[in-house]
């Protein structure tokens, strides 16, 4: 079976979301005098955060509502009680001005070339339309979990997916730097391939950074990933890069 599609997991894999906000904190912590390590301040907000998606079946929010509210608890935790509500607004909508992996974008528009590339995230549908107008990049399908309504790795999210593509699922590549992601994909017959980001966590090292070996590719960067889409003469099943 060949692959038809190539679907992308958006936060950590296509976006620096780790030097945006830790930016945005340093920004205004800068307006009160404050200094912290803003990076791991970052990092507890986003493990934070992502606890309060991932799973998630019908709820009444989505990742953007769960970005402020987790965001005030991170501010109590840190005796940040001198940010405002005008300041926090500000944090948390940096994630919608994320700027993209610089390997991806080129490779973006040549994966394209052969086959269609759709985002598939637990981000917010307008988030991800903000942060590819601003970084220049265009999908052939954005699919949020906010959408179907589970979030991964939910295996109904997979295979909602599949459905509206009208394909097979092992006629669709998951790409991601996240094995939670990968191994659900798989385990709903996606092909999956693995592309390290090691620099996720910025000033720690990625959580999960050795790819599970069931993965079908592994990549160090997009160009890989593209060149291997461009040379998939090959079934899907024999790949080029492991």
């Amino acid at each position: 079976m060949r692959i038809k599609a190539a679907t992308f997991d958006t936060g950590g894999t296509i976006l620096d979301w780790h030097t945006g906000i830790r930016d945005a904190f340093a920004e205004i912590g800068k307006a009160h005098g404050i200094q912290k390590d803003w990076g791991l301040l970052t990092n507890q907000y986003r493990r934070l955060s992502m606890k309060g998606i991932v799973g998630q079946c019908q709820p009444a929010f989505n990742m953007d509502d769960v970005h402020r509210r987790t965001l005030d608890d991170i501010c109590q935790a840190n005796d940040l009680a001198v940010f405002t509500s005008e300041d926090r607004a500000h944090i948390s909508s940096a994630w919608h001005r994320l700027s993209v992996w610089p390997d991806f974008a080129a490779a973006l528009s040549s994966i394209r070339e052969s086959i269609p590339a759709i985002s598939f995230t637990m981000l917010p549908l307008s988030l991800v339309v903000d942060v590819s107008r601003l970084n220049g990049f265009t999908w052939d399908a954005v699919i949020s979990c906010e959408e179907i309504g589970h979030y991964k790795p939910d295996p109904r999210a997979y295979h909602q997916v599949a459905k509206w593509l009208a394909m097979e699922p092992g006629e669709i590549m998951m790409v991601a730097c996240h094995n939670f992601d990968l191994n659900a994909a798989r385990a709903c017959g996606f092909k999956t391939a693995f592309v390290r980001r090691p620099n996720e966590w910025g000033c720690e090292a990625p959580p999960d950074p050795t790819p599970h070996p069931d993965c079908d590719f592994v990549f160090d960067g997009f160009e890989q990933l593209a060149q291997a889409i461009r040379d998939m003469g090959l079934p899907a099943g024999n790949p080029t890069n492991h």
